[in-house]
């Protein structure tokens, strides 16, 4: 499991690096305003994350459409209890955002891959992965 979470790790890196790059393109060189440019960019980073996780981390082999869905409704989670610890934190606890980035950052990655591990990529029956 420690192996997975290494991997998980470095997807998700990976994913903000391509994350960024895409967004800071798509400003930079093609004039697009940032809220609209970080849709594609997020978009860009979940293809890019779901499939290595699907593939290294996970090794997760057919149905693709089951495993994706999952994934992403993993992702939105994520998104959801990022938004929910730094509104605490910072509207409800009246706390420095950083304090919020700091609880975001132990707990989500974690919750996530969790989340991902046993059940996004967990086995399904394998009559499904035939279809």
């Amino acid at each position: 499991m420690m192996l997975q979470m290494a991997k998980f790790g470095f997807v998700g890196l990976s994913a903000t690096v391509i994350h960024a790059a895409m967004l800071l393109f798509l400003v930079e060189k093609w004039g697009v305003g940032p809220v609209l440019a970080s849709i594609p960019a997020f978009l860009t980073a979940l293809a890019f994350s779901f499939l290595l996780n699907h593939h290294w981390t996970f090794a997760a082999r057919g149905a693709y459409g089951r495993y994706f869905s999952r994934y992403a409704a993993v992702s939105v989670a994520g998104l959801t209890l990022n938004i929910a610890i730094m509104h605490g934190a910072v509207s409800l606890m009246h706390q420095p955002y950083l304090v919020g980035l700091g609880a975001v950052i132990l707990f989500v990655p974690s919750i996530s891959f969790l989340l991902q591990r046993y059940w996004a990529f967990s086995n399904p029956d394998p009559g499904i992965l035939e279809k």
